[in-house]
């Protein structure tokens, strides 16, 4: 039998994990600066929880769980894998009445899509979700953002690009095209999928879906043909939203649209984002169904899809509490964070988090080394002490080969002393110290870590 991960699926040994924990590190702190707590949910959730939130696409990618029994032996599902972390924490707002409002909560976790890998894209990777449930101030926007624009820039990215739209201006758009409502929703997953197969593509797909010659041509000439000057010519928001809004006629949800994201440009300057890392994008769609307002992604230069996105969701937990809870998010893409970290060598080398080997020399020193590493670890340090008894080379050998930076190394002769060898396993130096200061040097040695921000 070939051993090999699911396709799809990652393995993060120690060298990958151990970055990796530190850019999540990094987020959790910078999540938590701007006011938000942590919420963690079951891995999975009832079938009809996630059922008819993802729209059509979406639902064909949720992992199914089979019924126990007959109703599975007969093909039966009524559980699913999470296929985001926005509809759980929908339904714990729903679930749980008397949570402060506005819930203002993070959750990194993994979640499952049934679809086909490909890079950057896995069947399980990992969210990082961060929501405010419960105003409708545009205020939430904004702070979203600002935080986004901290995440990305503390981890060392400095081409990326904040991408805004808004699902109601796209809604007037398209019945300015001529296309009628019951369509906007195919239209606008059609629109989702620009990046991915051009603006040819799009229209091939749209013809495909019984769009007319006349309504395509309406909607590529408001959405694409007029469009490209001014998507090239950074900085002129206002000329476009002035283009945008001579098509939209007497349209007042359009209209409404135009003056949040006006506010919304001006909110993120006073909140201390640069003005070229914004864009008002007019094709941004993000296909999810669930999205009522402004919308957001932010994509990397050299990367083909976005790394983080998210939006207003205003009628989604009503869809479970029956009453209206005012929601916005963002989700950060943390494998397709690591994956250009990674490629842009920004990674931090950490091999391990351990600090000091104790080397174990034999059974009658081992009250001697456990005490040591007690010791060492009562004062804050990481220390891994060597199972097996045995020659110190091996036990050394084994702390380089780790990345350990040092070893207190307490054999015989040290014991009779009273003494600790410190030895620093890169370049061998050593240094013999007594057992009152070994703590205090071992802890004004350490190689500087990497800021988590």
């Amino acid at each position: 039998m070939k051993v090999s991960n699911p396709k799809g699926t990652q393995d993060f040994l120690p060298a990958a994990a151990i970055p990796r924990r530190y850019v999540v590190d990094t987020l959790v702190r910078i999540f938590e600066r701007f006011g938000f707590e942590p919420l963690e949910t079951p891995a999975f959730e009832n079938l009809e929880t996630l059922h008819g939130k993802y729209g059509e696409e979406g639902e064909r990618l949720l992992f199914k769980i089979l019924k126990r029994g007959e109703g599975g032996k007969a093909g039966e599902a009524d559980l699913a894998l999470r296929y985001d972390l926005t509809v759980p924490l929908a339904r714990v707002v729903a679930q749980y009445p008397d949570l402060p409002r506005p819930f203002k909560r993070y959750q990194i976790a993994p979640v499952w899509r049934a679809e086909k890998p490909q890079r950057g894209r896995y069947r399980e990777f990992w969210q990082c979700d961060v929501d405010v449930a419960g105003s409708t101030s545009g205020m939430v926007e904004i702070e979203l953002l600002a935080m986004a624009n901290e995440v990305y820039s503390s981890l060392g990215f400095e081409q990326f690009v904040i991408e805004i739209n808004h699902r109601q201006l796209l809604t007037g758009l398209i019945l300015a095209a001529g296309i009628p409502a019951e369509q906007e929703v195919s239209t606008l997953i059609s629109l989702d999928k620009l990046d991915k197969i051009g603006r040819d593509g799009v229209v091939a797909e749209l013809q495909g879906k019984g769009l007319s010659s006349d309504q395509l041509q309406a909607l590529d000439t408001l959405l694409f043909d007029q469009l490209d000057a001014f998507m090239r010519a950074r900085g002129l928001d206002e000329a476009l939203m002035g283009h945008l809004a001579s098509h939209l006629g007497d349209q007042p949800g359009g209209r409404k649209a135009l003056d949040d994201l006006r506010a919304l440009l001006t909110g993120l300057e006073h909140a201390g984002v640069p003005r070229d890392r914004v864009r008002l994008t007019p094709t941004l769609a993000r296909g999810l169904g669930y999205y009522t307002g402004p919308i957001f992604e932010v994509t990397l230069a050299n990367f083909a899809s976005s790394v983080g996105g998210g939006g207003r969701y205003d009628n989604l937990v009503g869809m479970f509490s029956g009453r209206q809870v005012p929601a916005c998010g963002i989700s950060f893409g943390l494998d397709r964070i690591l994956l250009m970290l990674q490629e842009e060598n920004r990674l931090p080398v950490l091999a391990t988090r351990t600090q000091v080997l104790v080397p174990f020399y034999s059974e009658a020193e081992r009250d001697a080394t456990l005490q040591l590493a007690a010791d060492l670890r009562a004062a804050g340090l990481r220390v891994d002490v060597y199972p097996e008894p045995g020659r110190l080379g091996t036990q050394l050998q084994y702390g380089s080969a780790r990345g350990i930076p040092f070893a207190a190394i307490q054999g015989p002769d040290e014991l009779a002393r009273g003494v600790v060898m410190v030895r620093n396993l890169a370049n061998r130096a050593q240094l013999e110290l007594t057992r009152k200061d070994v703590v205090a040097h071992l802890k004004a040695v350490q190689p500087e870590e990497p800021s988590r921000s």
